[in-house]
């Protein structure tokens, strides 16, 4: 075996041993971020919030245990709730003795759209409590079981609606936005013990995505069209994606998730306090 294979080999599990807790795991980004780091050797605590996809998470952690090995274990906890961070920590310690989160991604998060005229309290409030307030009680009820060499790594899931000004999204926006200011305060405040990032998102392929028979909305087909990495490439993207969406295309959501991998890693180690670019270049065009 010569040097370089072994450096490869290596790299290919560069999280070996490392634990990583991603919320909204279920589905979408938070499942695809759940494999890139599973194919690269970390045990994942999957969290998700719905019955309805209790069976759905226990079949993704069957799977990461086939694909890669490794014990993944799965909690339902609620991020919208008080408890419902609390009680994913406690749950997780119950069952990885001595645990250490290495990794903690706050993925789940839930948007809300809507203009002025159509603003209810109860859509602010829920969103806030998911978006906002659910990572924030999660970190607090962490810190307890972060590392205290800085080698942890913590990302938020945010979005281009944080600084976009996207029209109806200002209750979407302003949590994300919330969640950026956390970011850069949680990168100070950790600087012992992890860094702290952000990564902002544009549309992306989810399941909530393929279902919807209308493709990109008027307002994010504009945005699109000044996206660098959006146009479709003849023969590798889905003709579908093209024929529906003027010749361009959102994310997949293993292109974000790379992005994540690539913030957890060990080189990734004088990166804090940032949002990074997670949207094809849409947030550097608008």
């Amino acid at each position: 075996m010569t040097k370089s294979s072994t450096i490869t080999s290596t790299a290919y599990r560069s999280l070996e041993g490392k634990v990583a807790l991603v919320t909204g795991a279920s589905r979408g980004i938070g499942s695809s971020i759940a494999r890139n780091l599973a194919s690269k050797g970390a045990t994942l605590i999957l969290n998700y919030t719905s019955t309805s996809s209790t069976q759905i998470c226990n079949d993704l952690a069957s799977e990461l245990t086939e694909k890669f090995g490794g014990k993944h274990i799965v909690v339902q906890a609620d991020m919208g709730s008080q408890e419902g961070p609390n009680h994913l920590i406690e749950t997780a310690a119950s069952k990885l003795p001595n645990l250490q989160l290495d990794i903690i991604v706050n993925n789940a998060g839930i948007i809300s759209d809507g203009k002025i005229e159509d603003f209810k309290i109860e859509d602010f409030e829920e969103c806030y409590s998911v978006n906002v307030r659910g990572p924030l009680l999660l970190m607090k009820a962490a810190l307890p079981y972060l590392p205290n060499d800085r080698s942890g790594r913590i990302i938020n899931v945010s979005s281009v609606s944080a600084t976009a000004g996207i029209e109806g999204q200002s209750v979407y926006g302003g949590s994300k936005a919330a969640l950026d200011a956390m970011t850069r305060s949680w990168a100070r405040e950790l600087s012992a013990r992890a860094t702290v990032n952000s990564i902002n998102p544009g549309p992306g392929m989810t399941d909530m995505w393929e279902k919807s028979s209308a493709g990109l909305s008027g307002d994010l087909r504009a945005l699109m069209s000044l996206v660098p990495l959006g146009k479709v490439r003849e023969g590798i993207d889905d003709k579908r994606i093209s024929k529906e969406n003027m010749g361009l295309r959102p994310a997949y959501v293993e292109e974000i998730a790379g992005i994540v991998g690539m913030l957890v890693s060990v080189e990734s180690g004088w990166c804090t306090g940032q949002v990074i670019c997670a949207n094809g270049g849409m947030r550097m065009s608008v």
